[in-house]
């Protein structure tokens, strides 16, 4: 995992680089705002019994000011376009990931897809179709276990669920919230604890009628699983509607 956790840690700091410029953004219009008010309130310090020079003066120093609140906001607006456009670069494709690895997937049984708010009572341990809620859930890291009728309804959606161990270490949980970033189309990456993981396995991988058991994680066998797997569920709804899951 030391070269994908090594990519994970350039990320990361690419992303604390690029809300750097969003600060200096935000201070640097801060300032010229503060600058404009300044050059108003000096221009506005003209009285009417004063010479002519030193009105001349006061304009003068006014126009300086005004001046430099421009330059102010001019770099205020570069700020803000480099912050975009680190952001707009910063992508998380999946084909990025290593897919090397050979890979023992089990194809399950399919159970149906029709949708229910009903109790549903699984055939499968850790189900891969069935009937499922009516509703799915967002992408992301869970801390909690949301339940599968909800699971179910994400990887018919074509999305991966990474199961893990509730008492994971901290630096599997980390890598695993770092994989949830990554999308194909309109599918996502879940990281979600589960109690019914087997023995002798520290992750379970779930795909729409698909399952991986690995005893060790394994970023290769992972990000293969991912690749092969990601969007191909029956329902294929377009990322522009997804956004993130929980929509449908």
């Amino acid at each position: 995992m030391d070269m994908t956790h090594m990519d994970h840690m350039q990320m990361e700091q690419q992303t604390g680089t690029s809300y750097l410029w969003l600060i200096v953004g935000a201070a640097l219009l801060l300032l010229s705002a503060a600058a404009y008010v300044w050059a108003s309130r000096t221009r506005g310090s003209i009285l009417s019994h004063m010479k002519k020079k030193e009105r001349a003066l006061i304009q003068k120093k006014s126009r300086a000011i005004h001046t430099a609140a421009h330059i102010v906001i001019a770099l205020s607006i570069t700020a803000f376009g480099i912050f975009s456009l680190q952001r707009a670069d910063k992508t998380y494709n999946t084909a990025d990931l290593d897919s090397s690895a050979a890979i023992n997937v089990t194809s399950d049984k399919y159970y149906g897809a029709n949708h229910t708010e009903e109790p549903i009572h699984y055939e499968m341990t850790i189900p891969t179709s069935g009937p499922h809620n009516p509703h799915d859930i967002q992408f992301g890291f869970y801390t909690d276990f949301p339940g599968y009728p909800y699971l179910v309804h994400n990887m018919e959606h074509g999305d991966i669920i990474i199961y893990y161990r509730e008492n994971a270490g901290e630096e599997l949980k980390e890598h695993l919230k770092y994989l949830t970033k990554f999308r194909k189309a309109g599918s996502g990456i879940l990281a979600v604890p589960n109690k019914d993981i087997p023995d002798g396995s520290e992750v379970v991988m779930t795909a729409w009628t698909k399952t991986m058991k690995l005893d060790k994680f394994d970023d290769a066998k992972v990000g293969t699983f991912i690749n092969r797997y990601i969007n191909q569920g029956p329902e294929k709804i377009p990322p522009s509607v997804r956004q993130g899951g929980g929509t449908m």
